[in-house]
């Protein structure tokens, strides 16, 4: 049986945006799934479009994915030569001709095709005249004018298409550069391409790509066209629905495990399953699976699928990809991956939706000095709060170790000697350790600064409210 091979081609006109990274996904997957082999294929024909530095967005992206390619990457520009030898062969065979109508001839034609309310397709003039090659000749295809072309397609089934609506479309321009339809044809040919996954955008060009692999007496690929994905108002999908570039996810903050478990279940799926690990989606992606409705695109249900992966990944897992937004924050850190920074990031992430908000979450344990939050200060940071504090220092100053139970019984002390509740002590104690109201258990905090930042952060709260006292003394 021969191995599947699918393939990616994008063209550099820009960043890889979600639609056509889901599409790099399902071939990828499919690929690895059936123990194929992926190709990268860069179609760049589009010359004044096209650009060195889309391509390297493109790779970043892909990278980043983790989506690997076995041949390529193959650039369209760096293959005319190929293509010419190919529309040599067509016009030899006679599938193809040369065609030398001026484009005001064209449009002429076209204008009273639409007035007669019929489709506007080239009339044939040149199609039997055996024309030789000459300059400002297109090359067109000939293509059969009666019957039907039917798409058999693995997700849409059967798609059946008169020949009489297709006309002699150009498969080479008058500059000598080849079209889409025939180098996409030529490319999956001569690469061995025999599934070809992609957008149901393209359904429409492909009777002519089926017409040109019989014209060329070549095995067609196995076709599937996946649904486009929509935005929640079932609108097609664009930047006010989230559909930013791929890279842009990366900068936000979201794991790229995540953004492709919630890219493949946009269309597929395995039962109710909605959290899968890289692993599971290459065991069980089948083209059978992929639904026949457009996906729709659910930011909040990537937020949460992103803030289970990070859950579910270890420390060690995440710092790769914590580490950036970490050194935005220009934190002092000789080595990020101590036993403490571990236990700090074990303990934030399940807390944290995203590794922005995870790398904000660490910064009571990496900044020297805690930055109050106005409110927070406000709040818990008055005189009331002074005694408290000053008796919790005297208790955690004393204690011979910082174990849990002992840290209890300090905070029990102080709550029986002052009358107060837990959260009338451990509140203005939060804010001194972490300038906010919101982190993990108090107890997990001191923890996690240990002793002498503990006891400073603290003896510094005292002072903050002292000052703030004199202040309102002394007016």
């Amino acid at each position: 049986m021969q191995p599947v091979i699918t393939r990616f081609p994008p063209s550099p006109t820009g960043h890889l945006h979600i639609g056509g990274a889901r599409t790099a996904l399902f071939n990828w997957l499919y690929a690895r799934h059936m123990k194929g082999r992926f190709v990268l294929r860069i179609e760049d024909t589009d010359t004044a479009r096209s650009t060195d530095e889309s391509v390297q967005t493109i790779f970043d992206a892909l990278n980043w994915l983790g989506i690997d390619w076995d041949d390529g990457p193959y650039y369209q520009t760096r293959r005319l030569d190929i293509y010419r030898e190919y529309i040599d062969k067509m016009v030899s065979a006679g599938h193809a001709y040369y065609c030398t109508c001026p484009p005001e001839r064209l449009d002429e034609m076209r204008k009273k095709a639409m007035a007669a309310g019929a489709k506007p397709k080239y009339d044939g003039t040149c199609r039997n005249k055996d024309l030789p090659a000459s300059e400002n000749a297109v090359v067109r295809f000939k293509a059969p004018q009666t019957g039907t072309t039917i798409l058999h397609d693995v997700i849409k089934g059967d798609i059946v298409f008169q020949n009489s609506e297709l006309d002699d479309f150009i498969i080479q321009r008058s500059d000598g550069m080849p079209t889409y339809n025939f180098v996409v044809v030529v490319d999956d040919l001569t690469m061995g391409i025999n599934t070809v996954i992609r957008g149901d955008d393209h359904v429409n060009n492909t009777p002519k790509q089926i017409l040109l692999y019989q014209a060329l007496g070549a095995d067609l690929p196995v076709f599937g066209h996946v649904p486009m994905v929509l935005g929640q108002d079932r609108a097609r999908l664009s930047k006010r629905h989230g559909a930013m570039a791929v890279t842009a996810y990366r900068e936000m903050g979201f794991l790229p495990d995540a953004l492709v478990n919630f890219l493949v279940r946009l269309g597929w799926s395995h039962g109710d399953q909605e959290f899968f690990t890289r692993k599971e989606l290459i065991e069980y992606f089948t083209l059978e699976n992929i639904g026949k409705s457009p996906g729709v695109f659910n930011q909040e249900k990537l937020l949460a699928l992103n803030a289970e992966h990070i859950r579910h990944s270890t420390p060690r897992q995440l710092l790769p990809h914590l580490r950036p937004f970490l050194d935005a924050r220009e934190f002092e850190m000789a080595d990020p991956m101590t036993p403490a920074s571990e236990k700090l990031i074990e303990t934030l992430s399940p807390r944290s939706k995203t590794l922005e908000e995870l790398a904000e979450n660490t910064r009571f344990f990496y900044e020297a000095e805690i930055q109050y939050e106005e409110k927070a200060a406000k709040k818990f940071l008055k005189p009331a709060a002074l005694a408290p504090l000053e008796q919790i220092y005297g208790q955690l100053e004393s204690l011979p170790d910082f174990e849990e139970k002992a840290l209890e019984d300090a905070f029990r002390a102080v709550m029986e000697s002052s009358g107060l509740k837990l959260g009338k002590i451990a509140q203005p104690v939060r804010v001194a350790l972490t300038g906010k109201t919101v982190s993990p258990g108090i107890f997990e905090v001191i923890a996690l600064i240990g002793r002498s930042k503990t006891l400073n952060r603290i003896q510094t709260a005292i002072e903050f409210i002292r000052h703030k006292m004199d202040k309102e003394t002394n007016g």
